[in-house]
C-alpha cells in the first residue's frame, strides 16, 4: 500500500480531533477527502505527513513508518498545507529554486522548469509571489509540493481560490499526476471529487463515515432519487402515479415536473418509455440526486 493508516487518533485536551481511523490508499489512487469544517481532515493530513505526531496509531508511507523514520517518509511526500505558506517577497522561480535546495536536488534548474510548466506558471514565473492572485499562489504551492517528484501527494484544499479556467487546468493536472502517484486531496467542491477521484472518504467528528468509490457510496445510501424533466406537451400525472417505480410526481411549472423514487436509472427508463408511447418528447431532464453533495449532507448531518 502507498499509504496505510491504522487506528490513528489525535487528542487535544478532552477533544478527539481524529478518532481511531484506519484506511489504505493504493498507488495510483486519487482519494477525495471530504468533511465539514472541524471534522478532522487537516489534522489527519498533518499526521500522515509527519507534520504533527498522533496520540495513538500508526502511519506508513511507501512502506516507511512515519513515527520511526519521519524524515525518510517525508521524502516520498509532497504536501500543500491548507493555508499555503509562501515567502511572498520572493520571486516564483527564486522560491522554487530555494525549495529545490531544501530537498538537496542535484538538478535544481531542471526540476524548477518542470514544475513551472506543469502548473501553468510559465508566464508568471518572474513575478513576486506577493503580486500574484490567490489562484496563482495555489499553483506555486502545488509546484513546491511537486518539486522533488514525490510518490505521494497530499493537498489540503488545492482548489481554493481558483477561477473556472484554473479549476479545469488543475483538475487535469491532478488526473495526470494520479497516473503514477498516489494523490489525497481535501476539498469542499463536490463536483471536483466526482470529476477527478476514483475513491472518496468522508470524515465527521473525527470518524470515517464513508470510504469507497463514488458509485458504491451512492448505491449504499438509499436516499430519495429526484428527477426534474420538461415535456413538449402537458402530461396526465395519473399515468405516472400508476407506476410502482415512482413514489411521487409534482408539477413544477407549465410543462415541468418532478418525480421521486428509489432508483434513478429506473425512473429515467420509465420516463423515456412514456415519452415514446405518448409521442410526447422529453425536452429537458436533470438528475437532482442522490449526488455526492446529497450523500455528504446526509452522512455528516446524521452522524452529529
Amino acid at each position: 500500500m502507498s499509504v496505510q493508516v491504522e487506528q490513528l487518533t489525535k487528542i487535544y485536551g478532552t477533544q478527539k480531533a481524529v478518532d481511531n481511523i484506519s484506511f489504505q490508499v493504493k498507488h495510483g489512487d486519487i482519494l477525495g477527502f471530504l468533511g465539514p469544517n472541524g471534522a478532522g481532515k487537516s489534522t489527519a493530513m498533518k499526521m500522515i505527513t509527519g507534520y504533527i505526531s498522533p496520540s495513538a496509531g500508526k502511519v506508513s508511507v511507501s512502506g516507511i513508518d512515519m513515527l520511526k523514520n519521519p524524515q525518510e517518509g517525508q521524502k516520498a511526500i509532497g504536501y500543500l498545507p491548507e493555508n499555503n505558506p509562501l515567502y511572498k517577497e520572493m520571486f516564483i522561480k527564486e522560491y522554487l529554486h530555494f525549495v529545490a535546495g531544501v530537498y538537496k536536488l542535484e538538478a535544481k534548474k531542471e526540476a524548477v522548469k518542470r514544475v513551472i510548466e506543469m502548473t501553468g506558471l510559465v508566464v508568471e514565473q518572474h513575478k513576486k509571489i506577493g503580486q500574484l492572485s490567490k489562484g496563482y499562489r495555489q499553483r506555486v504551492g502545488i509546484a513546491q509540493a511537486l518539486i522533488h517528484d514525490p510518490k505521494v501527494l497530499i493537498l489540503d484544499e488545492p482548489m481554493s481560490g481558483l477561477d473556472p479556467n484554473q479549476l479545469e487546468e488543475i483538475r487535469q493536472l491532478i488526473r495526470e499526476l494520479g497516473k503514477d502517484k498516489t494523490v489525497i486531496f481535501s476539498t469542499h467542491i463536490m463536483q471536483e471529487v466526482q470529476a477527478i477521484c476514483n475513491r472518496v472518504m468522508i470524515i465527521q467528528n473525527g470518524k470515517i463515515v464513508a470510504n469507497d468509490t463514488v458509485n458504491n457510496i451512492t448505491q449504499q445510501i438509499h436516499g430519495v432519487q429526484k428527477i426534474v424533466f420538461s415535456m413538449e406537451k402537458p402530461i396526465d400525472i395519473n399515468t405516472f402515479k400508476a407506476l410502482e417505480i415512482i413514489d411521487s410526481i409534482e408539477q413544477k411549472g407549465n410543462l415541468t415536473y418532478e418525480v421521486t423514487g428509489k432508483d434513478a436509472y429506473q425512473l429515467k427508463k420509465a420516463l423515456f418509455r412514456i415519452a415514446v408511447k405518448t409521442d410526447n418528447p422529453i425536452l429537458q431532464l436533470q438528475d437532482m440526486g442522490t449526488n455526492l453533495e446529497g450523500i455528504f449532507k446526509q452522512l455528516t448531518h446524521s452522524s452529529k
